[in-house]
């Protein structure tokens, strides 16, 4: 049975980001001069010799993304469902340890939300839940994707890894997406945040899209917390993640998110800092390695960053959103699992989006074209 952890015990991660720091302009130079561009050159172009290059870069990003995706963005809208979890993260507002009201949303209130993000426009939604499989588990997330499955063309959920039948079942009640990030490739620093609970299991976590692939997920979506390590090896592992991915499943399609560590309750500091520059840099790059990918920028980033990203690759975007169970209708004042930047309404965005030439698309790229 085909697994990535396979191929990701053939790397040793301080080889990789050694390789990565010891990369040339002549090496940038021939990622940029070059259509088919394969993980060595991506490695050149999330390199420190590259950011001289980044205007190039950018203006290559934008024109792949112009070509693939027109002048068009993709909006779409979480909703926390409960801040319930079994896990210890140190770097997560819904951690166990954290002395938090907690709170898991019942039938009525979850439509409440539904009717709050369906005035504003949304018909594609991302379902968010803590990791407690007893308040939390798959007959939960079952029956919340069954409620609202008739009000939204895709329904995208983050909730705790599950076995492929579990995902099998989620399929055939409506489920479109799956993201799950693996926050950090680093296996001790992944250890260190993740100390108790079903999540301190690396290789479960890591084996995740391969359960995803065998039960026929529609799309699946990748991604690192930038913060917890370095941002290049992560970045590097989660290109090469998936290229696996697409090589083994490759009627699935493909998203990667790009999350900063942000402040929360008990919060945590990052480790290792990522600039804004960083994060173009690492955008444009894997617009150049892959111009199908779907790149999402959520509202993590600020008003001016993501004001400046939108043309550079990125495909879609999150608005308004709220990072707490009930925030949109039901209790806004419940604890967030983070604090956001871009506090800006859906209208608001919206308007940006249309000053920056963009048509904003509300479902998801595929349904759209059929």
């Amino acid at each position: 049975m085909s697994n990535f952890k396979n191929i990701f015990d053939q790397y040793n991660w301080d080889s990789v980001l050694s390789d990565i720091l010891s990369k040339t302009e002549r090496d940038v130079q021939k990622a940029l001069d070059t259509n088919n561009r394969t993980i060595e050159d991506f490695k050149a172009l999330i390199s420190p010799v590259a950011k001289p290059y980044l205007e190039q870069m950018a203006q290559l990003s934008y024109q792949i993304t112009k070509k693939r995706f027109g002048n068009t963005i993709q909006m779409y809208a979480p909703m926390y469902l409960s801040n319930e979890c079994q896990n210890i993260c140190t770097y997560c507002g819904f951690s166990m340890t954290n002395k938090i009201p907690r709170r898991t949303l019942s039938d009525q209130e979850i439509l409440k939300e539904v009717a709050f993000l369906k005035s504003k426009g949304y018909d594609h939604i991302l379902l968010v839940t803590g990791e407690a499989n007893r308040t939390v588990g798959v007959a939960y997330i079952d029956n919340a994707i069954k409620l609202i499955q008739s009000k939204f063309a895709n329904i995208t959920i983050e909730v705790q890894p599950l076995d492929q039948e579990d995902y099998e079942l989620l399929i055939d009640s409506g489920l479109y997406a799956v993201l799950v990030y693996q926050e950090t490739y680093h296996k001790g620093e992944y250890k260190k945040h993740h100390p108790k609970g079903k999540k301190s299991n690396f290789d479960y976590r890591l084996e995740t899209p391969d359960r995803l692939g065998r039960a026929g997920v529609h799309k699946i979506g990748l991604g690192a917390l930038f913060g917890l390590e370095d941002w290049r090896a992560d970045s590097f592992f989660t290109a090469l993640h998936l290229q696996y991915l697409q090589k083994t499943y490759w009627k699935t399609k493909y998203s990667i998110s790009f999350p900063r560590l942000r402040p929360h309750s008990g919060g945590l500091e990052p480790k290792v800092e990522m600039t804004d520059s960083d994060l173009v840099q690492l955008i444009c790059a894997f617009r150049l390695l892959d111009e199908d990918v779907e790149l999402s920028m959520s509202t993590r980033e600020s008003e001016v960053f993501r004001e400046n990203i939108v043309n550079l690759g990125i495909t879609s975007i999150s608005a308004e959103s709220k990072t707490n169970p009930g925030g949109y209708a039901v209790e806004p004042q419940s604890l967030e699992q983070f604090e956001i930047s871009d506090e800006r309404s859906t209208e608001e965005v919206v308007t940006m989006l249309k000053s920056k030439g963009l048509e904003v698309v509300w479902k998801d790229w595929a349904h759209n074209w059929k």
